[in-house]
């Protein structure tokens, strides 16, 4: 299906991108970010199309919960969307009913205006009764059921709502911009000036220059030569030195063994910790993602724990919440967990740590840190 025009307004805007959203898979920040710099809108409206798509996005199965109340078949794609965005405005954005719906409605195709003004319409003035915490916060059942195994109910649903929040934007001093979460993962790798560190997984970068901003020289590797870029882009704007970027498959690493004092591998994961920033993610991954990733995972570990200098460290993080996905103690010998706490609000987790996103307002994060035998 092609995406209808968008219009001139912010709402025109964020129904474009929903269509490419929801017909299409792009990605909604993507998307989005496109959109807006073709667009001629002021910084009031250009948030707003940022809220009304991520926001639309991220509540999706709510949102289909409130309008398919009064549907009694199945209406075509598009204008799914469109009682989607009406559905957003009234229940989550605080939008008086007279715009969310009026305004709404002008988008539409003129034989569909009467159907989305009597839906919207109902919508707004009909209490709703929510089956379910998963159709309440609208995630999809096996995250809602994993997470309450994982982390019991109260802090399941405490840190699925935190996640249906707009994440907040963290500033270091030399003006990275970075979750506090990954900064207490960067935080925990004990390197000093001299040392030398691998950073496994670095794309975008932004651990790799935290830790060279102590003198430490640190080899950022990635898989993918366009992300490698982007670690050299984000290290050059931000003046990093001590830093290179470089090529390299974390499964079969290409250095000598024992060549770094430090490890870090923050490793490829499900990212249930960073749902709030990636309003989409809730509804790409998979339940079978977890086993796939934890099998890279294990492969990752074994392959760079050689590389570890004897006394030095192996630092593992993910930004997910799943014990599954905690892999190191299973893979690693001659080595023994550092139990010291680390700087951040961490929960004690196994070996290891976790952070809850409702904790301290980051992203979910697991941190396992390791120290080779002499």
């Amino acid at each position: 299906m092609t995406p209808p025009r968008p219009a001139a307004t912010a709402r025109g805007v964020a129904y474009h991108c929903l269509c490419r959203v929801d017909q299409d898979g792009a990605y909604a920040n993507l998307v989005t970010q496109t959109a807006l710099q073709r667009s001629r809108l002021d910084e009031r409206d250009r948030k707003f199309v940022t809220e009304l798509v991520h926001g639309t996005t991220r509540m999706r199965r709510a949102c289909d919960a409130l309008v398919d109340r009064f549907v009694s078949s199945e209406p075509d794609p598009e204008i799914r969307t469109l009682l989607r965005l009406g559905a957003y405005q009234l229940h989550f954005a605080d939008v008086p009913a007279h715009a969310a719906v009026g305004e709404t409605v002008e988008l539409a195709p003129k034989r569909s205006r009467g159907f989305v003004n009597a839906v919207l319409r109902r919508v707004a003035s009909t209490p709703m009764q929510w089956p379910s915490d998963a159709v309440r916060l609208s995630y999809p059942d096996w995250i809602v059921d994993r997470l309450v195994v994982e982390l019991g109910h109260d802090d399941a649903i405490a840190t699925l709502t935190e996640m249906n929040q707009a994440p907040s934007a963290t500033e270091r001093d030399d003006g990275y911009t970075q979750d506090l979460g990954s900064q207490w993962v960067a935080a925990a790798v004990p390197a000093v000036a001299g040392d030398r560190v691998l950073d496994v997984c670095a794309a975008p970068g932004g651990k790799a220059t935290a830790i060279a901003a102590g003198g430490a020289f640190v080899v950022a590797a990635d898989l993918q030569p366009k992300r490698v870029g982007l670690i050299a882009a984000n290290a050059e704007r931000i003046g990093s030195a001590g830093l290179a970027a470089v090529v390299a498959d974390g499964t079969a690493p290409p250095f000598p063994s024992a060549s770094f004092q430090h490890v870090l591998v923050d490793a490829p994961c499900s990212g249930l910790g960073t749902l709030r920033r990636r309003p989409d993610a809730r509804w790409r991954i998979q339940a079978t993602d977890v086993t796939e990733l934890a099998a890279l995972q294990h492969r990752i570990v074994a392959a760079v724990a050689a590389l570890v200098a004897p006394g030095g460290t192996l630092v593992y993080s993910v930004c997910t919440l799943l014990a599954d996905e905690a892999v190191p103690h299973a893979v690693l010998e001659g080595f023994q967990p550092i139990v010291d706490r680390p700087e951040g609000e961490w929960r004690p987790f196994g070996q290891g740590w976790r952070v809850l996103p409702h904790d301290a307002g980051t992203d979910g994060m697991i941190l396992l840190r390791y120290r080779r035998q002499p």
